[in-house]
């Protein structure tokens, strides 16, 4: 059976369509979201080590998610739904710790260039094992993404001499992306049975009990200033999840693809606002073809 979108048997056309760009909507402004949290772990991966950053992240994340899922009257899950989240829980931590390490090595441009494969990673798994449609139009919106993003990043990439640390970075990185896509095709394949909350629980109270122990031997005790950001970290965590669970609750794979490249449109957003970084004619020509890849995947 095809992993579609599950429409139901009545919706329209128009319904369908409503539908999508709902579910757009909902990953673009995950991806805004998620890129921001990335950011604050960009700036606290100067003074903690890569497992307790990690750790911190899902632990106040499961705090936040534990609220959620007390407020909507929790149900012990069923053993099939504890297995396949457990299994999700453990590449999160894949990718988590891989980028994270990515994040610590290389600057932030490189590191979101790198991980701009996973789209095209995530579009190649939907269409092998959820069966899903590849069309000439998601094709299209792939390679305008990837084009945007060649041409925002195209001249920050190799403009540092590449070291020892530069190359593990880069293949942290380039793990973290393989074990992201197969982690949003687990949240795809799950994203309509189980609860919201459920899923929310177990992307981060999992990852937070498999990384408890090895943070341990990296310890050191974060401020109270460290200990508002961390919070802020699992929070935008959790909110991102949220959006990005729904999203995929509510369209394929293949079609929401594409939207991962508006994390760059974002990033160079942040850096305007907070940084005072004014974006050059190259950004603004890449934006604007990513913004276009996103407008091509959201039509029906």
């Amino acid at each position: 059976m095809s992993a579609g979108a599950h429409w139901p048997a009545r919706m329209t056309e128009a319904g369908k369509a409503a539908t999508l760009q709902r579910a757009i909507l909902f990953a673009a402004m995950a991806e805004g979201i998620l890129a921001f949290m990335d950011a604050v772990v960009k700036l606290q991966s100067a003074r903690y080590a890569v497992l307790q950053l990690a750790f911190l992240r899902f632990a106040a994340g499961s705090v936040f998610a534990a609220i959620v899922f007390a407020a909507n009257g929790p149900h012990w899950p069923s053993p099939d739904t504890i297995r396949f989240n457990a299994l999700r829980s453990l590449v999160g931590v894949g990718a988590a710790v891989a980028f994270f390490t990515g994040l610590s090595l290389l600057p932030l441009a490189e590191a979101m260039a790198i991980s701009f494969a996973a789209p095209l990673i995530l579009a190649a798994l939907g269409v092998l094992f959820l069966r899903e449609r590849f069309s000439p139009r998601i094709g299209l919106a792939l390679l305008a993404g990837f084009a945007g993003m060649l041409i925002i990043v195209g001249g920050q990439i190799g403009g540092q001499a590449y070291t020892a640390d530069t190359l593990r970075g880069a293949l942290a990185v380039l793990a973290s992306t393989v074990f992201f896509a197969v982690f949003l095709i687990l949240l795809r394949m799950r994203a309509s049975r189980d609860p919201l909350p459920t899923l929310l629980l177990f992307q981060n109270l999992g990852p937070a009990l498999v990384l408890a122990i090895p943070a341990m031997f990296v310890w050191r005790t974060p401020g109270w200033q460290d200990s508002l950001q961390f919070a802020l970290i699992g929070l935008l965590g959790v909110s991102g999840h949220t959006l990005m669970i729904k999203a995929f609750a509510r369209a394929e794979a293949t079609r929401l693809a594409p939207v991962h490249y508006i994390a760059l449109v974002w990033g160079t957003l942040y850096g305007w606002l907070f940084f005072g970084n004014l974006p050059g004619v190259a950004t603004l020509v890449g934006a604007c073809l990513v913004a276009a890849a996103a407008f091509v995947a959201r039509k029906h």
